[in-house]
């Protein structure tokens, strides 16, 4: 009897639905970064997390290596379209949270498929956006009371959307959407 393929067309097509859904979420989200910039920085990283969407929600979903980074570009691409000056960031963004979410599932053999995972690739991921972002926009300008809300914010962000995440992934397979072919 062949074998089914570990990336068979429904699971990337379910990538493909949940790439785009989440990409337009991450598509507003560059389009709001300007004006957050702009006017409150420290709220920067409240929007940084909802890049961590694509991967979350796929893990969830679909309990199977390589969706989380195959989800994130397909993601980032949509993104691109709301915000095409983002394009190169929104790649980055998604090969990087991708791998992270990837590495940790993978240390747990993707075997493990419990909250905490997920949770620990959420606080990896707001702790390195936290301390890139600090420097790489300079935020040592602020009061010291905004440098600790934006590092604050930055790490508790990608936990918040990841808690969301697993909703929105439990839901999918209450739904039916993981339930393999007989």
């Amino acid at each position: 009897m062949a074998r089914t393929p570990l990336l068979s067309t429904r699971v990337l097509l379910v990538c493909a639905a949940i790439g785009v859904a989440t990409g337009i979420v991450g598509g507003i989200a560059g389009s709001l970064s300007l004006v957050v910039i702009a006017t409150a920085p420290f709220l920067y990283g409240l929007l940084l997390g909802a890049h961590v969407l694509p991967g979350i929600v796929a893990q969830e979903v679909l309990r199977l290596p390589l969706v989380a980074l195959i989800t994130h570009v397909l993601a980032a691409l949509v993104a691109s379209a709301f915000a095409p000056m983002w394009i190169g960031r929104f790649l980055g963004t998604a090969l990087l949270f991708g791998a992270i979410q990837e590495g940790v599932a993978a240390l747990t053999r993707y075997r493990s498929w419990g909250p905490w995972r997920f949770f620990v690739s959420a606080v990896i991921i707001g702790v390195i956006v936290a301390v890139v972002v600090f420097f790489a926009a300079d935020l040592s300008k602020l009061d010291p009371w905004a440098q600790i809300a934006y590092l604050a914010l930055s790490v508790l962000s990608p936990v918040a959307w990841t808690a969301g995440g697993l909703a929105v992934g439990r839901g999918l397979r209450r739904a039916g959407v993981a339930r393999a072919r007989v």
